[in-house]
C-alpha cells in the first residue's frame, strides 16, 4: 500500500468527476438499475432488506468494473450490472456482505439505545401532518455521531469488493486489508469526503436561493444527490486503484501487488 499525502483526496475526487464525465448517461442508467433492484428486494417480507445489504458488494463491483472500463477506454453496457452477480464470484461477495449485515445490526442496536422513541414519532409526524418538531439536543447529538460512525464504516469497508473480486483475496482478509488500507490514508480520506460534501452543499444552496422551495428545487437536488453518489463512487475506484494498483484489464487475471505504482 502507498503512503500518500492527505491533499491527495482532492485529487482522487477530481479525477473521478473525470472519470464520470466520459460516461455520465452509462454510469447514471447503472445507479438507477441498482437502485431499483435493491428496492425490490427490500420490499420482500422479513428477509429483504437483510439480502439488499448482503448485496451491497455485488452491487458496488459493477460501479467499480465501470470506471475501470472507462479509464481503459472502453464503452459501458448494461452487462456490467452482473459483475457482481456471476459465479464463483457472487459466492464470495456475499460473504464480504455478511460483514455489511452485521456492521449494520450493530449500528441499528446502538441507534435504538441512544436515541429515544419519542425522536422517531416526532419526526414521523413531522413528515405526515407537519406537526412542528421539538427534538431533543441529546438526540440530536446522538443521530449526528451514528451517521458519522455509519460513514466510517461504509468507507472503511469499500475496498473489500474489488479486493475480493481482483486480488481474488479470502473475503474476511479483504475486509482486513480494506479497513487498514483506508485506517492508514484517513487523512486522505476526510479530505476527500470533505470537499465532497462542501462542493454538494454549496450546489444544493445555489439551487435553493435560485428555486427556493417549490416542487423543481426538489426534483433538482434529488438528481444532484444521485450525481454525488456517482462522483464519490469514481473518487473511491481512483483510491483503490491509486492504493492497490491498477486492476487487471481481464477479470480472471490478478494483479501483482509487488508492482504496484
Amino acid at each position: 500500500m502507498n503512503k500518500l499525502p492527505a491533499s491527495t483526496g482532492w485529487t482522487w475526487l477530481k479525477n473521478g468527476a473525470l472519470l464520470f464525465r466520459q460516461q455520465p448517461a452509462a454510469l447514471t442508467t447503472l445507479l438507477f438499475a441498482n437502485i431499483l433492484v435493491s428496492i425490490l428486494i427490500s420490499a420482500v417480507p422479513v428477509l429483504g432488506a437483510m439480502v439488499a445489504v448482503v448485496l451491497i458488494p455485488s452491487f458496488s463491483m459493477a460501479f467499480m468494473m465501470a470506471c475501470s472500463m472507462i479509464e481503459n477506454g472502453q464503452r459501458v453496457t448494461p452487462a456490467v450490472a452482473l459483475t457482481g452477480f456471476r459465479k464463483p464470484v457472487l459466492r464470495e461477495l456475499c460473504k464480504v456482505g455478511i460483514v455489511y449485515l452485521g456492521v449494520s445490526l450493530i449500528l441499528t442496536l446502538i441507534t435504538r439505545f441512544a436515541v429515544q422513541p419519542d425522536f422517531w414519532e416526532q419526526v414521523q409526524a413531522q413528515s405526515t401532518d407537519g406537526t412542528p418538531a421539538v427534538l431533543a439536543g441529546q438526540d440530536v447529538l446522538a443521530m449526528f455521531l451514528i451517521f458519522a460512525l455509519d460513514a466510517v464504516a461504509l468507507i472503511s469497508l469499500c475496498f473489500a469488493a474489488p479486493l475480493t473480486y481482483w486480488q481474488k483475496m479470502p473475503p474476511f482478509k479483504a475486509v482486513f486489508y480494506s479497513f487498514f488500507a483506508v485506517k492508514r490514508s484517513a487523512g486522505i480520506f476526510i479530505v476527500m469526503l470533505l470537499a465532497w460534501f462542501g462542493i454538494f452543499f454549496t450546489v444544493c444552496m445555489v439551487i435553493a436561493v435560485i428555486l427556493g422551495g417549490s416542487s423543481i428545487a426538489r426534483v433538482v437536488i434529488m438528481w444532484v444527490i444521485f450525481l454525488f453518489i456517482l462522483l464519490l463512487q469514481c473518487a473511491l475506484y481512483v483510491g483503490y486503484r491509486e492504493i492497490f494498483g491498477k486492476p487487471p484489464a481481464e477479470p480472471g487475471s490478478k494483479v501483482n501487488l509487488d508492482k504496484q505504482r
